[in-house]
């Protein structure tokens, strides 16, 4: 027989972020909607409890869960306020995810610390004039691998996103990869 009763450690991550949902955000986040501001100090407090690096190992600076365990957050986080749920989601699966899954060692070791502890939040570009968010048929941005010796090695990226996700000192730009020879 199937249970869907959560474990433990599920049911304690889901308390902690509803709780935190509660007695945190709740309070504040309309101010936050009145100004226009971001909410970079409840992104800094989600980034001490360790949400944006629920899925990632712990060799990286994650909480070595998985998406599940993400999800459980994201669930609580959006019964208060789904503008702070999807700024977890973005900073994770569309910013720090694709370092983890495609980028270099050096890259991983490099962003996804700081992205792991909230204290950088990655940019994801993706949507082109023209295009929109068609990765298939509309993206016509472009990457070609520069040669270079260490660090100056690299891919040269040439389009526009028309809209960046999040910025925050690092971004995942979606492209097509450019075969030369």
């Amino acid at each position: 027989m199937v249970s869907y009763q959560l474990a433990p450690e599920q049911q304690d991550l889901r308390d902690s972020v509803a709780q935190f949902a509660r007695d945190v955000v709740a309070p504040v986040i309309g101010g936050y909607y009145e100004r226009g501001e971001f909410p970079y100090d409840i992104v800094a407090k989600m980034g001490k409890l360790g949400l944006f690096g629920l899925p990632f190992p712990e060799e990286y600076g994650g909480m070595g869960g998985d998406y599940f365990a993400l999800c459980l957050a994201l669930e609580e986080l959006a019964r208060v306020d789904s503008s702070v749920a999807i700024t977890l989601e973005a900073g994770v699966s569309l910013g720090a995810m694709p370092i983890y899954r495609f980028g270099t060692e050096a890259q991983r070791r490099r962003w996804l610390p700081e992205l792991c502890a909230g204290e950088r939040l990655a940019a994801f570009g993706l949507t082109e004039s023209g295009g929109g968010s068609d990765i298939p048929g509309g993206m016509r941005t472009t990457a070609r691998l520069e040669q270079g010796d260490g660090d100056a090695a690299g891919h040269a990226v040439q389009g526009a996103a028309s809209c960046l996700h999040r910025p925050g000192g690092v971004a995942t730009v979606a492209q097509r990869r450019q075969v030369c020879g």
